[in-house]
This record gives structure tokens, sequence and C-alpha cells, in this order.
């Protein structure tokens, strides 16, 4: 592909993310595959994210954790600096309105940008006094959503807007399955944790004669304090 082929396709991959681990994978590989373009591969996700709807920001902020970690994988820094440099726009086009046909409900995309935040922060993406300086820019931002009776409808409001009901039940989907991942990703044992069990298997699965014999001696002394008492 040409680079304006690139340029559209990535395009193309960002406005149609969603809550899908693959999704972001799939894109996150392409960016990686293209690194040559890396400097316009993050201006479209700058421009996607000041120009698309809500749930659309909040999938492209979690696919920049994505990214960060695959580039950090292969040993690819770029783009790695260049959310360090533009974290600052990224925080502000995610929990912002956007522009060009923004729809005004950044302000429940707070809690994604902590998410992705911490994440980064964890990876060294991010220093901790760098993410507390963004958290200024969340607080004023933070608007909670508010739910309805029974829970049959909810609205996210970000000063006087107000959202299609069709995003919201998109996103109130998007967010189930994360949550479900997450949920899923806790089973999953960390390799120093594997290591660490490994290691106590290894020193305890083997029983020789004296563990035998240790047995029934308390097996022993067991039987006769019941038959015999104290």
């Amino acid at each position: 592909m040409d680079p304006f082929e690139v340029r559209m396709r990535f395009t193309s991959l960002l406005s149609h993310l969603s809550a899908s681990l693959t999704s972001s994978q799939k894109t996150a590989a392409f960016a990686l595959k293209n690194r040559e373009m890396d400097e316009d591969l993050h201006s479209c996700i700058l421009e996607q994210l000041e120009r698309n709807s809500m749930n659309n920001r909040a999938n492209i902020m979690y696919f920049i954790e994505v990214l960060c970690d695959a580039s950090l994988k292969e040993g690819y820094a770029n783009y790695v600096r260049m959310v360090q440099r533009d974290v600052l726009r990224i925080v502000e086009a995610v929990v912002g309105g956007g522009e060009g046909g923004g729809d005004g409900g950044g302000g429940a995309n707070v809690k994604v940008v902590r998410r992705v935040l911490q994440g980064l922060q964890a990876r060294s993406v991010l220093l901790p006094e760098t993410v507390q300086e963004l958290e200024a820019v969340l607080k004023s931002r933070d608007v909670a959503p508010a739910d309805h009776a029974n829970g049959a409808a909810k609205t996210f409001r970000n000063g006087g807007a107000r959202l299609d009901k069709r995003q919201i039940e998109i996103r109130i989907e998007e967010d189930r399955e994360r949550h479900k991942r997450q949920r899923e990703s806790i089973w999953a044992v960390p390799g120093e944790a594997e290591e660490e069990l490994d290691k106590l298997w290894e020193e305890g699965s083997d029983i020789a004669d004296d563990d035998y014999l240790a047995g029934k001696e308390d097996q022993m002394e067991r039987k006769n304090a019941i038959e015999f008492g104290p």
C-alpha cells in the first residue's frame, strides 16, 4: 500500500475499534507493520480522538495501551515516545467533547482514562508524577453517569449535553465486554507466580520413606489418645 492507503486503512481500523482485545491487537499490529509511517499514524490517532464519538474515543484510549504494550515487546520505542509527548492532548481529547462532531459525552470517559493511565504507569510508559498531574484534568471533567428507574436507561451528561440512546446502549455493552475480559484475566497466572508455584510443587512433591513413617507414628498417637484418653 502507498502512504495514502496506509493512512486511510489505519483511520478505518481506528474508527471501527470495539471493546474486543482482538480488535485493538489487530490495529496495533498494523501500526507496527507500517512503523516507517509512525508519525503519520500517530497523527491519525490524535485526529480520530478529536473527531469521534464518546464510545470510539474510549476504545481508542484502550487501544493506545495495547499499542504501547506491543511496541515495548517488539523493542520499538517511537510510538511510546509519541504517546509520552502528547499524553495531555490525548487525555483532553478523550474526556472532552471532541471537535467537528464530538458528542459532548467525554465526562463519561474519565474512568477509562484513569484505567489506561494506571496501565501505562505500570508499564513505565508514564511517570507517576505525570499521572498525578493529569488527574487534575480528569477531576475537572469527572461527570458520573446518572442511573434512572430500575436501571432501564442511563444518561451520560457533560454540561448540558445529552447523549444519544443508541450510543449509551453500545457503551454499556462494550463496558460489559471489558469487565468480562478483566474478570477472566484474574484467573491467568502471571509468569513469576507460575514459577513460584512450580518451585513449591517441586519442593513438596517428593514423599520419602521418612514421611510415611512420621505419618504412621502420628496416626498411632491419635489412635492411642482416643482409646486410652489423656
